[in-house]
């Protein structure tokens, strides 16, 4: 190998050494979506794309058994469900898109409405699961998304595990989902997780500040006037017959557990399975116990 050759690599070795540090500490959150995308990939699922009323929506899909379809919550995106898939698609079929707006899917700019999340995930269905009822799972907007088409579409819905989320009205209101600086960023996770999950660093908390700004849960924040059709009332919910599993991290500020016990209430056909230590995104904050919440409510009987 030459000198010039080796200088050449040498060269490049260090650029790429310099773009992951400078990713590192300036688009942390970036490179952990590369990172879970990739891993859904690596786990075998393949990258397809759907069309929809709202634009072009990306899925993934892969494995063998029944099939899950896995919602993500507002601002979030196909790799929340990383870790999962990677046990999950041993024995199930995984459906796992990106909600409209959010990761690769349409649109990519502008107000996300309700309307349209739902648009794609309808579509997705008719698409990937065509006169099947598949069990969907989902957190928190994924949660409320998934108990609306069970109850528009009942027959397509064989089960809805809700994770930290449903389509009540009664969200906290003190909780600031969109962080202007360190700070406040700082508080809002210690709302949304638990006291005792390792500490986020600055680095990241001032990354969550730049992306809530203008990205998908800013968007679809602007449209919070139009939501109000697509919520569900207790009695809407009491009519329901599609058997219903809430896995619920205990420590949720945004979604406390009295929300969870509402639909308890109303539900006819329903469990609570609590994860104590854990707040509104148990598939990351605590995912191995995640897993065994949701084996435990895919395995339920129903009443």
């Amino acid at each position: 190998m030459s000198k010039g050759l080796i200088e050449v690599i040498l060269l490049l070795s260090g650029v790429i050494v310099v773009a992951a540090a400078w990713l590192f500490l300036k688009r942390p959150l970036a490179l952990l979506a590369w990172g879970t995308r990739r891993s859904l990939i690596a786990t075998g699922l393949k990258k397809q794309v759907v069309q929809t009323p709202a634009g072009a929506q990306t899925v993934f899909v892969g494995g063998t058994g029944p099939v899950l379809v896995l919602l993500h919550g507002a601002g979030d995106h196909a790799g929340t469900w990383a870790q999962a898939a990677k046990a999950l698609a041993k024995d199930h079929t995984l459906v796992i898109p990106d909600l409209a707006g959010h990761g690769d899917s349409a649109p990519a700019t502008g107000p996300i409405d309700t309307a349209q999340i739902y648009a794609g995930i309808e579509a997705t269905l008719t698409s990937q699961t065509p006169g099947q009822a598949v069990t969907l799972v989902g957190n928190s907007l994924g949660a409320w998304m998934a108990l609306v088409v069970a109850q528009r579409h009942p027959d397509w819905v064989a089960k809805v595990v809700a994770v930290n989320g449903g389509p009540l009205l009664g969200a906290s209101t003190q909780v600031r989902l969109l962080p202007t600086n360190r700070a406040e960023a700082r508080a809002t996770m210690a709302q949304l997780r638990d006291a005792s999950s390792p500490a986020i660093p600055d680095h990241v908390l001032d990354d969550l500040v730049r992306v809530t700004q203008t990205g998908p849960l800013a968007r679809f924040a602007a449209t919070a006037m139009t939501m109000g059709p697509w919520l569900l009332t207790e009695d809407q919910l009491r009519e329901l017959r599609t058997p219903v599993r809430l896995v619920w991290g205990t420590s949720d500020e945004l979604m406390p557990l009295a929300y969870a016990q509402r639909m308890v209430a109303a539900l006819p056909d329903v469990a609570l399975i609590p994860i104590e230590r854990c707040g509104h995104v148990p598939q990351q904050e605590a995912p191995t116990r995640f897993l065994a919440a949701l084996r435990q409510a895919l395995d339920a009987t129903p009443q």
